[in-house]
């Protein structure tokens, strides 16, 4: 199977979470117990990705450098890029051109936040032939790029937040290229916004009917977190779902251990590096259950 290399893209403004994001970036910000960031790294990890890339703005990167590190500590590596100013999604396989390299690319929003099975991605990865994006049923599709679905299953059309919505599947922040991906967003025409847009990329794809859209089942919990209605809601989302079940979501240290990332050595000595907290008391649990017979 071939490499698969991921970019988390955590830059942009967060105007719209003002003034929350006057000192600090949007991804940084907490969903409930944990940086947002934790959450797409977290959907990386499980997807069995290691090599991962982080464009931010060079405001922020020492932030992101300062909790995050290099990823060693979770048995990844994780590299940096800075973003002057955003100019669209697509300019992410650009800046990422030399860490991408030959591989394929993974690349997922830093807002963005999936919760459940990620057999849908993993099988992605594993079987795409040019480029894999998603399709999720929402309420109001006008605010995503929207795909339209022909009565066999296959695509028709995309469109980037279209007055009237041709079906009810919006298209989340995360998405599967091949690597012409490079070629392709290197020769995009800025659209009327002055971005380089995602979607134009996927309609190169769907033109060279290469673009496979997967439908996320039931069962998959997909969460914007760009305004401040939505990041109070996945804050809650996340509360609840821990409590019940008394687990957490995208702790990296544990996903890092059960993904066989680190060993148990590099475990307990991670274990040791961390405060006094809620958090650490949970890891411990997680290690005397690894340890358990």
């Amino acid at each position: 199977m071939q490499k698969t290399k991921a970019i988390i893209l955590a830059g942009g403004s967060g105007s719209r979470l003002y003034p929350l994001t006057s000192i600090m970036s949007k991804q940084l910000q907490p969903v409930y117990d944990k940086p947002m960031i934790y959450y797409p790294l977290a959907t990386l990890m499980l997807a069995g990705i290691q090599d991962i890339l982080i464009i931010t703005t060079p405001h922020d990167a020492p932030h992101f450098h300062q909790l995050l590190g290099d990823g060693t500590k979770w048995g990844i590596t994780i590299s940096y890029a800075e973003q002057s100013a955003p100019r669209g999604i697509a300019e992410a396989f650009v800046y990422g051109k030399e860490f991408i390299g030959t591989d394929q690319v993974c690349l997922i929003l830093g807002d963005n936040l999936f919760y459940g099975k990620l057999d849908f991605l993993r099988q992605a990865i594993a079987h795409n032939q040019g480029a894999t994006i998603f399709g999720y049923p929402v309420q109001d599709p006008e605010r995503y790029g929207v795909v339209e679905f022909n009565a066999d299953g296959s695509v028709i059309s995309i469109e980037e937040k279209p007055s009237k919505p041709k079906s009810q599947y919006a298209i989340p922040g995360l998405y599967v290229f091949d690597n012409e991906v490079i070629s392709i967003a290197e020769q995009l025409q800025p659209s009327p916004r002055g971005e380089l847009e995602i979607t134009d990329v996927q309609k190169v794809y769907l033109q060279k009917k290469r673009l496979k859209v997967e439908k996320m089942g039931r069962g998959i919990a997909w969460l914007d977190t760009g305004t401040p209605e939505s990041l109070l809601e996945a804050g809650e989302f996340i509360h609840a779902i821990e409590k019940r079940q008394n687990l957490k979501i995208a702790c990296l240290e544990e996903i890092a251990l059960r993904m066989n990332f680190i060993d148990i050595q590099a475990y307990q000595s991670l274990l040791e590096t961390l405060p006094n907290s809620p958090y650490r008391e949970y890891c411990k649990r997680v290690l005397q259950e690894h340890l358990a017979p």
